[in-house]
């Protein structure tokens, strides 16, 4: 484990370095999350709740959503892995006295912090500074918080094993176009990233629900603003524990089954 924390760290620090691109990044995170507060405030219009979700909860939410965006978004990748596969260079790294499923995650995760790191706090600092009714709430409890930023954190490692299926499904289809599309697409909408899940129908919220989808993104930006509480939310973390666990297994063995039947292409 010590190589994979030692890949895990150096890959932090390279992601660190890109402080440009992370502001190129939160230009666009604010332009988004005041669109999607305008939009959701139109939708309210003179209501100040729909379905138990509040209009002040769902601004939190967006501000949550945007300035922890490299957490919960499925459409973050790595393209150098992606290109490893089609090209044959992935036979460089068979040749890696390690476990390729944990090195792999060990990257992504590290890119996904990084990515985080970089632009977190000044996103969040400029939402609790703007007027009402567009800034960011505090926490409804310290409890609430403490929580919230726990599940956060079980979710990027949710997300991370999640998006590991589109990486070991390149195996076959040597091109990662259908994945993408299907994992941004889908996955991002079952998560709440689109509709956050109190304004779904009743019938497709019973549906999500079930899926491991909400707690990558849902279930910890409703915990903050105390949509959820904290005493339903913290029954509600096994199931996250479950699908990290069963997710995780599952990605790997998939992963070792490929690369038995793994025919290099290219150079």
């Amino acid at each position: 484990m010590k190589l994979y924390f030692s890949l895990f760290k150096i890959r932090v620090y390279h992601g660190l370095q890109y402080r440009v691109a992370a502001l190129a990044g939160m230009a666009t995170q604010f332009f988004w999350g005041a669109i999607y507060i305008m939009i959701f405030m139109a939708f309210y219009g003179e209501n100040d709740s729909v379905n138990g979700f509040t209009l002040s909860q769902l601004i939190s939410y967006v501000w949550l959503q945007q300035a922890f965006l490299a957490f919960v978004a499925l459409w973050v990748r790595d393209n150098e892995l992606f290109e490893m596969i089609r090209s044959g260079n992935i036979a460089y790294e068979l040749c890696r006295p390690v476990n390729i499923y944990i090195f792999w995650y060990a990257k992504l995760l590290a890119q996904r912090i990084s990515n985080a790191a970089l632009r977190f706090m000044p996103i969040l600092l400029v939402a609790f500074l703007i007027p009402e009714p567009y800034k960011l709430s505090l926490p409804v409890s310290l409890d609430a918080f403490v929580l919230f930023v726990i599940t956060l954190l079980l979710g990027v490692i949710l997300n991370v094993i999640i998006s590991m299926f589109i990486y070991i499904s390149v195996f076959v289809t040597l091109s990662p176009t259908g994945s993408l599309l299907l994992f941004s697409v889908v996955g991002e909408f079952l998560s709440g990233l689109v509709i956050p899940l109190p304004l779904m129908p009743d019938w497709l919220r019973t549906v999500v629900e079930i899926l491991p989808f909400r707690y990558v993104a849902d279930f910890p930006l409703r915990i903050y603003s105390g949509n959820i509480p904290v005493g339903e939310a913290i029954l509600s973390v096994g199931m996250q524990l479950f699908w990290i666990v069963a997710l995780g297994l599952l990605g790997n063995y998939l992963m070792q089954k490929s690369l038995k039947h793994l025919v290099v292409q290219g150079g």
